[in-house]
């Protein structure tokens, strides 16, 4: 334990760690203020209302999942290497423009194939436009992550996420229509590529240099059929969860699309610490392979994969005791279904913290296709789970379990492969499940004879004493992984 102390001090001094603080607080406020921005929507307009609107923004953020194509990762290795560092910077931002105007138009194309719905289809028109914002924006956060810039971004996006509620708060004080608070965010939008363009690129690009760039169609062909892997790796996680609103919104009520928004809302609340910290500890990964210390690695693998269990499991608990309370009380009572949504919801996050980490070792390990691979077979997976169980139950249970059990699938497939590394063992792993069944029977079960308040309160109060005996006692990694295939692929 002291030595897991003294190499997280270590690392908490590095500049990785103080650029990723910034991250991490701009995340939290700006998740807040959406939150906040969503929960006004849900208490000033009625379900069906709220859920055109949800339906729209999840057109748009599907196919601006896939719009910048991955090349932000590209950028970020590629911009080390260029003389011309401003007029590539240029070409990229030009590259990525165009992209999200293609994309608009794909937007477009989606919104009257798809819904018949004037309303909806408006909504799509307007807030599709943000594919283009989001465009342009993320290229600038690529160019602010290789500078060292992430203070810069995380105050502009945190003054994106206030603009947005400020939009929310006109709909609390004129109840203004849904197209019109749609164009408010668009304005706010407009305004927060203003300030990347001038504050957040340190004044190092302007809009008539972007314009007067000039690319060839044959450059960005050929860019992105040599990155295609990048494509998969950043768009399937946000197509994952996207895409299950709109097989409800096909299938089911607007009320189902709006219960289903509202608890993934709480969901995404729950992913800000995991996210951020797998993106933190992922240099730490890559030290350790690159040093070839295979001890080192399992571990420091091995004592997070027991942390994000234990977070998990906490978190679910909660989530499970007190999303009844929760939801009316951040949402209205205009949603009855969203807390038994949230609660199916959860089951899913008591796997997604490991599957991030053992994602980030696969990429550090040189195994990105792998996990490009692993990304597909899940998806896959879960689209046959919900084509399937929606034949039989027009319920969202469908879609949470269909979730549940490609997670599932994807973790057994991480496993798998980290097991013939000789990362981890089949005892761990089979202890891991053990262990997770065996708490939510127990939790299931107390929660129905007691208080489920008092049951999460005992749950947190033993897990707490047993963290302070731990940090009095001496502590061993378990380490039942045998010398054998070398780390790196």
């Amino acid at each position: 334990m002291n030595q897991i102390i003294k190499t997280g001090q270590k690392f908490t001094r590095s500049k990785l760690v103080s650029n990723s603080a910034w991250g991490i607080a701009s995340s939290m406020l700006q998740t807040l203020f959406i939150c906040l921005f969503f929960a006004i929507m849900a208490r000033s307009y009625d379900a069906a209302t709220f859920a055109q609107f949800l339906i729209a923004s999840t057109v748009y953020q599907l196919l601006a999942a896939v719009a910048s194509m991955g090349l932000g990762q590209w950028f970020i290795r590629q911009y080390i290497r260029e003389d011309d560092k401003i007029g590539f910077t240029a070409r990229f931002l030009k590259m990525q423009t165009v992209l999200g105007l293609l994309f608009y138009l794909v937007n477009i194309c989606l919104a009257y194939l798809v819904y018949p719905d004037g309303q909806v289809r408006m909504l799509c028109l307007i807030l599709g436009t943000n594919i283009i914002f989001d465009n342009f924006i993320n290229a600038i956060r690529s160019l602010n992550i290789v500078e060292s810039r992430q203070r810069t971004t995380a105050t502009i996006l945190v003054i994106d996420g206030f603009l947005k509620l400020l939009a929310g708060i006109f709909v609390l004080i004129l109840a203004i229509t849904p197209v019109m608070l749609a164009l408010l965010t668009i304005v706010a939008r407009i305004i927060t590529a203003g300030l990347f363009t001038r504050i957040g690129s340190a004044g190092t690009i302007s809009l008539r240099s972007i314009f007067t760039t000039a690319i060839s169609v044959r450059d960005l062909k050929e860019l992105i059929t040599k990155n295609w892997q990048f494509v998969v790796i950043g768009s399937i996680s946000i197509i994952y969860w996207r895409i299950g609103n709109l097989i409800i919104s096909k299938t089911m009520s607007l009320a189902d699309v709006a219960d289903y928004e509202i608890a993934f809302r709480i969901f995404s609340i729950m992913q800000i610490l995991p996210v951020i910290a797998s993106a933190t500890i992922f240099p730490r990964l890559v030290t350790y392979i690159a040093d070839n210390d295979l001890a080192g690695l399992k571990k420091i693998y091995q004592a997070i994969f027991r942390g994000y269990s234990l977070f998990a499991i906490v978190a679910y608990a909660f989530v499970y005791s007190f999303s009844s309370l929760a939801v009316p009380f951040a949402f209205g009572d205009g949603y009855p279904g969203a807390g038994k949504c949230l609660q199916q919801m959860s089951l899913t996050f008591l796997l997604m913290p490991t599957v991030l980490l053992q994602a980030n070792l696969l990429v550090a390990m040189g195994l990105e296709k792998r996990d490009m691979w692993f990304n597909v077979v899940s998806l896959l997976v879960y689209l046959a789970g919900c084509i399937t169980g929606l034949l039989f139950f027009s319920s969202l249970a469908v879609i949470n379990y269909a979730i549940l059990f490609s997670f599932l699938v994807f973790h057994l497939s991480q496993d798998a492969l980290l097991i013939s590394r000789r990362i981890t063992s089949f005892k761990n792993c089979l202890c891991f499940y053990g262990v997770l069944t065996l708490f939510l029977f127990s939790y299931w079960f107390a929660s129905s004879i007691a208080n489920p308040y008092l049951v999460f309160c005992l749950l947190a109060a033993g897990i707490a004493c047993a963290a302070a005996l731990l940090t009095v006692s001496p502590w061993r990694s378990l380490n039942l992984a045998k010398p054998g295939k070398p780390v790196l692929s």
